[in-house]
């Protein structure tokens, strides 16, 4: 396969070779497509955020529940892009809590009924970065009624400078 000038060639932003499932503490930003201001404004010095910003934090909220691996820290929805600290907790870094303790009894229960119970998947740091990109694309799209309308950047390379109505330089 030949290098085609016409598109636009794509560098990973991942670090090569490191296994993105290990514990740790990560720092991610998302860029909305076209680094649109779509989830709120700056108004005096405070972030308001609007309703797909909204969806934005409850999307972000929500992933420990899908991922019980996952600890959230700090996050921060600007206009156009968002940042937040995930931890991928486990050996060696910090006890994962994987449900709550019924969960033990019902495992036990299928254990003796013959049934095995259900294996508990590491997803990489990526997997879950899109996980969010699509949970919350999909939330947001269904709630403006524009199905498949691009809402997130694929790679974030920084954010842009180009500043959003009501955001001033400090």
């Amino acid at each position: 396969m030949g290098f085609d000038l016409a598109k636009p060639q794509r560098r990973s932003i991942r670090l090569a070779r490191y296994d993105y499932t290990e514990p740790g503490a990560y720092f991610v930003t998302v860029c909305a497509w076209g680094k649109k201001c779509l989830f709120g404004k700056v108004v005096d010095g405070e972030m308001q955020l609007n309703r797909w910003g909204e969806s934005v934090r409850e999307t972000w909220d929500r992933l420990p529940r899908h991922y019980p691996y996952v600890e959230l820290d700090a996050f921060v929805i600007m206009p156009n892009h968002v940042h937040g600290i995930i931890f991928l907790v486990g050996a060696g870094f910090k006890p994962a809590l994987l449900g709550d303790p019924s969960a033990d009894e019902a495992t036990t229960g299928r254990m003796r009924a013959g049934l095995k119970p259900a294996p508990t998947t590491r997803h990489e740091l990526p997997e879950i970065i899109r996980a969010f990109k699509t949970f919350s694309a999909r939330r947001i799209n269904e709630r403006r009624r524009t199905p498949g309308i691009r809402l997130w950047q694929r790679n974030n390379q920084g954010v842009n400078p180009r500043l959003c109505r009501g955001t001033r330089r400090v």
